[in-house]
């Protein structure tokens, strides 16, 4: 089974859309690989840049509520997993976008509010990275020399999704 977490991507905002992760003139792009450079290329955040090393080194990405609005569409899990992202953390997701996650064998966690407040307080130190354990459902924020553990929910469909690989690997073990 593949590990979850390392550096973290900090995006302090509620609503970003699956446009903005994803821009639909793109969606013609042949391959998975074809989509890797337009990662967020439309997103408008304050002191984010799309073509940073920030992004290009993330493989977590911290945001706030209602993350994966917009068009429902498998193209926005597919950029963050061409990019190496394999776990976005926020307050709540789309229905359809969440479930596309863990049917790319990726992690969709919700914590309240109050836990990414926590998280996001630790957002100036560049060098921060969380530890995902999918078992003990957990994860550990190292930032800013010191540790935070926090716990999350996830459903036993919905980790044997992950833990085979995404949708396509689990229904290959199971049928």
């Amino acid at each position: 089974m593949k590990t979850f977490g390392g550096p973290v991507l900090f995006l302090d905002r509620s609503d970003i859309n699956t446009d903005e992760i994803i821009p639909a003139k793109y969606l013609t792009e042949i391959t998975k690989e074809d989509l890797k450079p337009y990662i967020l290329e439309d997103l408008k955040l304050a002191g984010f840049d799309p073509r940073g090393d920030k992004l290009k080194n993330a493989r977590v990405i911290v945001s706030r509520a209602n993350f994966g609005c917009g068009s429902s569409r498998e193209h926005a899990p597919w950029v963050f997993e061409v990019n190496g992202i394999n776990a976005v953390i926020a307050e709540s997701f789309a229905r359809i976008f969440r479930q596309n996650m863990f049917n790319c064998g990726m992690l969709a966690i919700e914590l309240p509010k109050e836990d990414l407040d926590k998280l996001f307080a630790q957002s100036s130190d560049d060098s921060a990275a969380i530890c995902i354990d999918i078992e003990a459902k957990s994860l550990v924020l190292d930032a800013n020399g010191k540790t935070e553990s926090f716990s999350f929910e996830l459903s036993p469909f919905d980790k044997a999704l992950v833990v085979a690989g995404g949708w396509v690997d689990y229904a290959d073990g199971k049928y």
